[in-house]
């Protein structure tokens, strides 16, 4: 891996560069849909953040070197007077973005998070991600059966479903980094501290 890497996207549309950063647990392909439709009107951006999707992963996670992510990224496509979207953790990001590098950020819509500091309320997804044994679940059936021992929500495991992928034609895999994300956990819900 390049000693500064850029996080994968997907770019469609024309116009105004509109950038949108998904959750924890997410990916880019969260957003595809509402994505399609804003490509219309813009050049829309489909981001994955760092140990999610298919950008790279890395031991440090926090939401400074998120932020210098995007930083990186931004720069690599030369883009200026952006559009921002953030979801959940993305919010975060965007939010200290916007306040680290304003001169880049035209307009800036944080969706389901404040700057607040968030108790840690992750651990039964921790927990059951780290259950499953893909030489014993080796289907997203089995993926699922394991999952609902520590998650009851279909709608949730569903989405953690979406990072389930081929590494093979008989092995899945994670596409997320889980032994970062499980070691940074704190992170995800740490308040935002904004220089004045």
């Amino acid at each position: 891996m390049s000693e500064n890497p850029i996080l994968h996207s997907t770019i469609k549309g024309k116009g105004i560069p509109l950038l949108i950063l998904h959750g924890y647990f997410g990916m880019s392909d969260n957003w595809k849909s509402l994505g399609n439709q804003f490509s219309e009107a813009y050049e829309v951006h489909l981001i994955d953040q760092r140990n999610h999707g298919r950008s790279f992963h890395e031991d440090t996670f926090n939401y400074e070197v998120l932020v210098e992510d995007l930083y990186r990224y931004i720069q690599c496509h030369q883009l200026e007077n952006i559009y921002l979207i953030g979801h959940s953790m993305g919010g975060k990001t965007t939010m200290l973005f916007a306040v680290t590098y304003p001169e880049l950020v035209r307009k800036l819509i944080v969706v389901d998070i404040s700057p607040r500091r968030y108790e840690p309320h992750h651990n039964a997804i921790l927990a059951g991600l780290n259950a499953v044994d893909f030489s014993l679940q080796n289907t997203r059936a089995l993926v699922d059966q394991k999952l609902s021992e520590f998650i009851p929500e279909l709608g949730v495991r569903q989405f953690l479903l979406k990072n389930i992928y081929r590494l093979s034609p008989s092995v899945l895999g994670l596409r997320i980094n889980l032994k970062a994300l499980k070691t940074n956990v704190s992170e995800v819900g740490e308040a935002l501290e904004f220089s004045s």
